[in-house]
């Protein structure tokens, strides 16, 4: 018996639009059904942000035809009849088989047939969850692959062996199984999954692609590692050998009680994903540095003449492992300057908080990291991937946020006072030496030498009597 539920996508404000789409095309004699992961999310009880038609037993050029009747299109796939209605969140295009002609992430053949039928088309969908359809004039679900009993279970299951064609499907597995998660909750991929996806590998994929998957894990996963044990199981952490180098190496049992550094990693991105912001920038910054915090444990962990295990310089040794793992996937330079600075200064809350650090440490920390914000976030995710017994907000994170804000550098490096145009208004041409003279003068204002700028010219003035220059 065919399931019915004619109020299933809830369209939010665009109701009126989608009800004169799906009208158009079934007078011109089409079959208009919602597909793929509006359909999913609809059935999780997650509004639709955006739709996707599939017009059956209409060629592209009828299709247009009919929607041109009310609405503006613009076609963004003429080979294979994907419409965009203007001024709306809403693609109209045919079913269409898809064809492999090359290794590459891109290389497929693409054909819009309007004679498939809607099993047949579902078939090119990566998991049964995404391959179901709606029928909005008539409340029917299509499940020909068993997408419902699927998302029931709570499950991600390939539709076909066609999934072997993209790679890039083991990476969307990832992301989605951190997505639907709920904390108590986690999804699982079926096992027949797992072992398709342990035969693939990424070679052929492109760099940015890669490093899309794992930024919608980090900005969407709300529990990431549920995500990362499925790269796990596949055996797909090995393409990334810094994280997968983390993978059993112990750490002591005192204050790491959680287990190995791959465990903690794991509690501590699902920390971070419980205290997002929603500023895109900021959580992917403060993400990434909270999956790459302690690479460096692979390389620097031993155990001691006591038998403790001690870490010591993992975080210096952490920051290059941080960029090769990076550099793979982007050359986008403000990531790396943003996310390799909290990689290598992540200890340093414990370590000023620990020694009582002044205020001259709180500055020149602030201007190696840049943001303090950022690595306080990171210092809190850290301490809450190590267990149950460290859920309360890390204490050297809470006073190095309020020492910071008192000086002023939560959000920025402290601001140069002494500048070069100081020199030349003293009446020296520009030098080599202006910058001996302009870094010693920052050292002097992170120590507290000076606040404002009539301070900080007077202190080049007394540098240069000691030091004179040309």
């Amino acid at each position: 018996m065919a399931t019915t539920r004619p109020d299933l996508i809830p369209f939010d404000g665009e109701l009126a639009a989608v009800g004169e789409v799906v009208r158009l095309l079934a007078e011109a004699g089409g079959r208009p059904l919602v597909v793929g992961g509006s359909v999913r999310d609809a059935l999780m009880g997650v509004p639709a942000k955006d739709l996707d038609i599939e017009v059956y037993g209409l060629e592209p050029a009828a299709i247009e035809r009919a929607l041109r009747k009310s609405f503006s299109v613009v076609s963004v796939g003429a080979a294979f009849g994907v419409l965009k209605v203007k001024g709306h969140p809403i693609d109209v295009s045919l079913p269409r088989r898809e064809n492999r002609t090359g290794a590459g992430h891109r290389d497929f053949s693409v054909e819009g047939d309007p004679a498939m039928s809607p099993a047949e088309a579902a078939t090119r969908r990566d998991f049964t969850v995404n391959a179901m359809l709606w029928d909005p004039r008539t409340g029917e679900v299509l499940d020909p692959w068993g997408g419902m009993a699927d998302l029931a279970a709570r499950r991600l299951r390939h539709v076909s062996d066609k999934f072997a064609e993209d790679p890039l499907r083991v990476l969307r597995a990832m992301q989605f199984a951190a997505r639907f998660s709920a904390p108590g909750a986690p999804w699982t991929v079926d096992p027949a999954t797992v072992a398709l996806c342990a035969t693939l590998g990424p070679e052929a994929l492109s760099p940015e692609r890669v490093y899309e998957e794992w930024c919608k894990l980090i900005l969407r996963g709300r529990v990431p590692s549920v995500g990362l044990r499925f790269l796990r199981d596949c055996g797909w952490t090995r393409h990334f050998p810094e994280l997968h180098a983390c993978v059993g190496v112990a750490q002591d049992p005192e204050w790491h009680p959680e287990g190995d550094v791959w465990e903690h990693t794991l509690l501590c991105l699902d920390a971070f994903a419980a205290s997002r912001l929603g500023d895109e920038r900021e959580d992917l910054t403060v993400g990434w540095a909270v999956l790459l915090h302690d690479l460096g444990k692979a390389t620097t962990s031993k155990v001691e003449a006591d038998g403790r295990i001690h870490a010591y310089g993992h975080e210096q040794a952490g920051e290059p492992l941080a960029r090769a793992f990076l550099e793979r996937m982007t050359q986008h330079k403000e990531v790396l300057e943003s996310v390799l600075p909290l990689v290598r200064w992540h200890g340093a809350p414990h370590e000023l908080w620990k020694s009582k650090a002044g205020d001259a440490g709180v500055r020149r920390l602030a201007a190696r990291v840049g943001r303090i914000d950022r690595l306080v976030r990171v210092d809190d995710a850290d301490r809450k991937g190590r267990g149950e017994f460290f859920t309360e907000p890390s204490p050297q994170g809470i006073w190095l946020r309020e020492v910071a804000d008192r000086l002023h550098v939560a959000a920025s490096a402290p601001r140069r006072l002494a500048l070069g145009r100081h020199l030349i208004a003293m009446g020296r041409r520009p030098r080599p030496w202006f910058s001996e003279a302009l870094d010693a003068a920052y050292e002097a204002q992170l120590d507290g030498a000076f606040a404002d700028e009539p301070a900080a010219v007077a202190w080049l003035e007394a540098w240069l009597r000691a030091n004179p220059r040309e």
